[in-house]
């Protein structure tokens, strides 16, 4: 068995581009000479790694084992090269996060804005995505961190506990329902749901939970923000489900009223989630760090 860092950069480049031109661009080869380098690989390895077709490309079997490992190797020499780069480790290199709806919109722009100015030499990728693609991506090496909500299954990851998100029923000044301090949430599928866009964590995690009890047929409009499911409400539109530090934000501005949620699931821990603390770079480590200390400063 014989492959380099390059022709694993290339296979995984042509992996997520499903299409063999656009990944060889990405390691400055030529269409013939990545084709060359990937049929060497899979003779490598005796396994055929792509299925080839007039409109790309795609993984067979075995190729989706190798781009799990390949992404894996590839991560861990790009920490290796940042250990590497001086007695300051966490002021350079690059962190992928996946992350959750309310992590990219409510608190990880502030924690980023403190974390990046006394780290200039260092990069961030951060990515909105569903609770179960975090855990793929964090298990397979797509991403070094992970941040979500609620339960999920930890096997073979570890996960550090830094706040708590708590979510929140909003309503319009004079809904029959804004007097109340708290409410069952099946209660509230008798009116109309304003609900966060396709894709979400929130809707997701919402649609999951209540397919049975009517979420969807409650569900009238869907929105890309918070802020603007927000002003929805405020205009009589519907009523809906925020976390706690986005609807208490907005209600400064607006003219919507809080009420809490009866249902254990409403409080939920929120965690980082990492393959190994010990093993990622400096700066990913640094991040982790912050995260926590934020929370323990209040931030919730």
């Amino acid at each position: 068995m014989h492959f380099d860092f390059t022709d694993l950069r290339l296979f995984v480049h042509i992996a997520e581009a499903g299409n063999l031109t656009q990944g060889a661009a990405q390691v400055f080869l030529s269409p013939p000479a990545a084709s060359a380098r990937i049929r060497a690989l899979e003779d490598s390895l005796e396994s055929q790694l792509l299925y080839r077709g007039n409109k790309g490309v795609s993984l067979t079997q075995s190729g989706e084992t190798l781009l799990r490992h390949a992404r894996i190797i590839l991560r861990q020499v790009d920490y290796l090269r940042d250990d590497f780069t001086g007695p300051n480790n966490d002021r350079s290199g690059h962190v992928r996060i996946f992350a959750n709806t309310t992590a990219v919109t409510e608190f990880m722009p502030e924690i980023l804005a403190h974390f990046l100015a006394s780290r200039p030499g260092v990069t961030i990728d951060l990515q909105e995505r569903l609770t179960h693609d975090i855990v793929r991506a964090i298990r397979d090496g797509t991403a070094d961190l992970g941040i979500v909500s609620g339960d999920i299954d930890q096997t073979g990851l570890e996960a550090i506990r830094f706040s708590t998100d708590r979510l929140l029923l909003a309503v319009p000044l004079g809904h029959e329902l804004a007097k109340r301090k708290s409410v069952a949430f099946a209660d509230t599928l008798a009116f109309e749901h304003i609900g966060l866009h396709e894709g979400s964590t929130l809707l997701a995690f919402l649609r999951g939970l209540m397919e049975k009890n009517g979420y969807e047929r409650a569900l009238r409009v869907k929105l890309r923000s918070f802020e603007a499911m927000c002003r929805m409400i405020e205009a009589g539109v519907g009523i809906g489900i925020l976390p706690e530090s986005a609807a208490r934000r907005h209600m400064k501005t607006m003219q919507i009223a809080l009420v809490g949620i009866n249902d254990s699931w409403a409080v939920r821990e929120r965690y980082v989630l990492v393959r190994s603390i010990d093993a990622l770079p400096g700066a990913g480590r640094a991040l982790v760090d912050e995260l926590v200390l934020n929370a323990a400063g209040g931030s919730k």
